[in-house]
């Protein structure tokens, strides 16, 4: 039986010289037809080896001798930093006046427009006159009658005083004479008064308004009796530009401060005129576009909540700012001169609640730092110990570095801070390693290869 060599390709010279004329039966080649096939996938499997091979190892991450691994950093710098407090606040209305009748009546007209601008002195009710104009021409008939009585009283005195004199009439009679003139002249005053409230009643019949402002609704219509010091309000007029706004602070909070300050670790805010400014963000999370002025600071503490209110004065010339609404206002309460600010990303904590932040030291190697952070500011937290101005602090890329690891700093820059220097002695970065060509082999048709088989061939 003949075998075909392991170490020859078919169809090769040194074959072709040894092979027969004799005609192989039909049979054999059959059999025989996987050995091409087989040959073309293990040069397939060669020439990708070969390609695995000529593949450079990927770099290998921190101390593994590998290329070092990039991460985000910045550079601490000590900065002046004005420390705020987020405090709940309702607004008021700078002025509000609420509108009463001082006389008894019928409403005969409404004379504004509800939620519209009125002016001081603008008419906004208009009460049936009548009974009052009645009341006013008695007062002004009583008045001149008295004052009739006060003249004849007058005259009357007068020539008493003459007879007097020569002893016509009698001294008593002088005296009653004098008595009377006197009297008459008080009943004159009274009349007066009385035409004065007369007079007076007759305005109050036409309610004006005693400040500018917006009206509220109204609570009465035309037909309506009102009386004279009613307990319910006809409407309210508020003044709406400018705004105040009542904040409270805990007292807890005042006291830390204080403390604060008189330790030195903050400083006091110098505003202009002594009036610190605050910034109003309203209900939907949206900012005020108009910085308010802090005017007051209450002296008492109130006993239900333990809080101080504070109250500062905000512009409101769109009349955004409605009575009796809630904002949120960041409060000055202290600058700090040497302040550090830390990521709040890069600041961690252990089961403990201890905060560490991750630090590439001189050597580009990694280092966890315990640090105390106090207060937050945005998205930074300030911090009090553990950490210096200069300190490199590691940002971005903590998933695949750990302590001891030599890594390659890269500068970032963060929302409010400036892109830190890039490290002198940073390595530079390695070239990218060089494709490995890939091999594509095609895999033709092969006929079957004709080997000299005798016909009398055997198994």
């Amino acid at each position: 039986m003949f075998f075909y060599p392991s170490d020859r390709l078919p169809n090769t010279p040194a074959h072709s010289a040894s092979r027969c004329q004799t005609t192989a039966p039909a049979a054999a080649p059959q059999r025989m037809r996987w050995r091409p096939l087989a040959l073309v996938m293990a040069l397939t499997g060669a020439l990708v080896a070969c390609s695995d091979k000529a593949t450079p190892a990927a770099p290998g991450a921190g101390s593994g001798g590998g290329e070092p691994v990039k991460v985000g950093v910045i550079t601490l710098q000590a900065q002046s930093q004005v420390l705020t407090s987020t405090l709940p606040g309702r607004t008021s209305a700078f002025l509000s006046a609420e509108i009463r009748p001082q006389i008894s009546g019928i409403v005969q007209k409404r004379l504004f427009t509800e939620g519209a601008l009125v002016k001081a002195g603008q008419a906004l009710y208009q009460i049936d006159p009548a009974p009052y104009e009645v009341a006013e021409a008695s007062a002004k008939a009583a008045l001149t009658k008295a004052q009739a009585q006060a003249r004849s009283a007058t005259l009357n005195a007068q020539r008493a005083a003459e007879l007097v004199q020569i002893d016509a009439i009698s001294r008593q009679s002088y005296e009653e004479s004098h008595a009377s003139a006197q009297q008459t002249a008080a009943d004159v005053a009274a009349a007066q008064a009385s035409l004065a409230a007369a007079r007076i009643n007759l305005k109050y019949t036409r309610i004006s308004a005693p400040i500018a402002g917006r009206t509220s609704l109204s609570t009465v219509t035309p037909g309506a009796l009102v009386t004279a010091n009613q307990a319910g309000v006809l409407t309210t007029i508020a003044q709406l530009d400018p705004m105040y706004v009542d904040i409270p602070q805990s007292s807890t909070d005042v006291l830390a401060l204080k403390r604060e300050l008189a330790q030195g670790h903050f400083e006091r805010v110098n505003e202009d005129k002594g009036a610190v400014r605050i910034t109003v963000q309203l209900e939907d999370g949206s900012s005020y576009p108009h910085a308010g002025r802090l005017q007051f600071s209450g002296v008492q503490v109130n006993p239900g909540t333990g809080a101080v209110t504070l109250r500062a004065v905000v512009p409101n010339p769109e009349g955004t700012l409605l009575p009796g609404m809630f904002v949120q206002t960041l409060l000055p309460t202290g600058v700090s001169s040497e302040a550090l600010l830390l990521p709040q990303q890069a600041v961690t904590r252990d089961i403990a609640g201890k905060a560490s932040v991750l630090v590439a030291n001189v050597n580009h190697k990694v280092e966890r730092r315990p640090v105390e952070v106090g207060r937050a500011i945005g998205s930074y937290w300030l911090a009090s110990a553990g950490v210096a101005p200069g300190d490199v602090i590691i940002v971005d890329g903590f998933q695949r570095i750990k302590v001891g690891d030599t890594v390659n700093p890269q500068p970032v820059s963060l929302p409010g801070t400036a892109p830190a220097a890039a490290p002198a002695t940073t390595p530079a970065p390695a070239p990218a390693p060089a494709l490995t060509p890939v091999v594509t082999i095609a895999a033709a048709p092969v006929s079957p290869p004709s080997f000299p088989f005798p016909t009398n061939a055997t198994r």
